[in-house]
């Protein structure tokens, strides 16, 4: 019957993060034909992302913290509330404003549906079987990929609305699913919420996420004279000091600062900022592809089908694995298969099979580190009471590496023509693989939880 019960959770948290997962796997073609209807140009447009992007930064502290407080039944169910009204606002948005508020919501309830689902896995599967869960859970992003450009191309026949109002039926079936089968949260004695440390924090992530957002690769040096870009980077140099000094003397804290003082801790964060690296050459593939091979843009897209089946098939068989041999052996080898892809994709991208062979690679790799490895390590070194906070680490951390790796290729790009500087680009990222994965040795087998 427990089995059962769980095989039926594992479902209602498949079916949460695949919601949530297809919007990243459904924006792009999308966008063209949001353009088209609102009449705006590329810049604008991209605010459709952007803003996704902001908000889910700034949902992720403040949901994992409600999660851990008030429990994730609630705080899972609310999230998917508010993505499918943002679809809804999207759908039926009258002008781009009002379409941005809808990608708002989106991405504030976006925020915290895998953190949660993670959690709820921490909280009710045994440590023997998480691994294997988590690992379905990280196979839901390539299957999202599989999916969601079919899904939005057949839509898109009809109208780019539609693709939004999709969500709903699916969003309804999960808040009903969730509802019945997500653990109630028990009644404590709480302290005050440390508001001030989640507006901090807030200022913090959302002002380094427009700062590297607003650097031009075209001409990075000056654009870091951009009063835009330096004052948000100002902000975050004098706002990340006076958080952490705030969580010191907090009943409550947002994060724990002794959680930072576990090296596991440390080190999953640092492999998950990496790993935000090395997903951002995701961007830039069609690219490269373009200009090695002279392909046309969907065809560079479908070239990408390999990545995306490698990420689904990898996904659950490294969850299983890390159930049998601990993090530290999983997150040793998918790391340097990570840098193995990226690398045969600087050294010889240009030739189609070295390609095809490159982008397996990485995505065997992520899909063992992004998916159930470093959710695997924070489930086993932060506290009961704040698992959900810990799963929220994980992405804000990709997150930043995303946006780091994002503007750092670009540049490249722009400062080296042809393919050659998307493969020089590639080979900085892989310099950081290398680095992590020689502190990813100090990781311990079996993390022991922080006391």
């Amino acid at each position: 019957m427990h089995e059962t019960a769980n095989r039926g959770l594992l479902f209602t948290l498949f079916l949460g993060v695949l919601l949530a997962a297809l919007d990243i796997a459904v924006l792009g073609p999308a966008l063209p034909a949001i353009r088209a209807h609102f009449g705006i140009d590329d810049r604008t447009v991209a605010w459709a992302f952007n803003t996704f992007v902001f908000f889910n930064l700034l949902g992720v502290p403040i949901m994992t913290k409600l999660s851990d407080r008030h429990g994730r039944r609630l705080v899972y169910v609310v999230d998917v509330l508010l993505f499918a009204v943002g679809a809804l606002i999207v759908a039926a948005a009258p002008s781009f404003a009002v379409l941005l508020v809808g990608r708002a919501l989106q991405g504030l309830g976006a925020a915290g549906i895998f953190p949660v689902a993670a959690a709820v896995v921490g909280d009710a599967f045994p440590k023997e079987r998480r691994g294997q869960a988590l690992g379905i859970l990280g196979a839901v992003f390539g299957v999202a990929f599989i999916i969601g450009p079919i899904l939005a191309g057949i839509l898109l026949l009809v109208d780019w609305r539609f693709i939004y109002v999709a969500y709903v039926p699916l969003a309804v079936l999960v808040m009903i699913l969730g509802a019945r089968q997500l653990p109630r949260s028990t009644a404590e004695d709480r302290q005050p919420l440390d508001l001030w440390g989640l507006v901090l924090l807030g200022v913090v992530l959302v002002s380094l996420a427009y700062g590297i957002n607003r650097l031009d690769a075209s001409d990075l040096s000056a654009s870091l004279l951009d009063p835009r870009v330096w004052s948000s980077f100002l902000l975050v140099a004098v706002g990340l000091p006076l958080f952490i000094r705030l969580e010191r003397k907090a009943p409550d804290p947002v994060v724990r600062p002794g959680l930072f003082s576990n090296r596991q801790v440390v080190i999953a964060c640092g492999l998950a900022a990496v790993a935000g690296l090395h997903e951002s050459a995701f961007i830039f593939l069609p690219a490269l592809a373009i200009e090695a091979f002279g392909v046309s843009n969907s065809t560079a897209s479908f070239m990408l089908m390999p990545l995306v089946v490698s990420i689904v098939i990898a996904s659950p068989i490294a969850g299983r694995v890390l159930d049998r041999v601990g993090s530290r052996s999983v997150v040793l080898a998918c790391q340097a298969i990570l840098v193995a892809g990226i690398g045969v994709l600087a050294w010889r991208g240009e030739q189609i099979e070295f390609f095809y062979l490159g982008t397996i690679l990485l995505g065997t790799g992520l899909a063992g580190i992004m998916g159930p490895a470093l959710s695997y390590i924070l489930l086993g070194a932060a506290n009961v009471a704040e698992r959900g906070v810990s799963q929220g680490l994980i992405t804000l951390f990709i997150s930043v590496g995303q946006l780091l790796g994002g503007a750092a290729v670009g540049a490249i790009a722009a400062s080296v023509a042809g393919e050659l500087g998307y493969r020089t680009g590639f080979a900085a990222i892989a310099v950081a693989g290398v680095i992590i994965w020689l502190f990813a040795l100090a990781l311990k087998k079996r993390p022991r939880p922080i006391t």
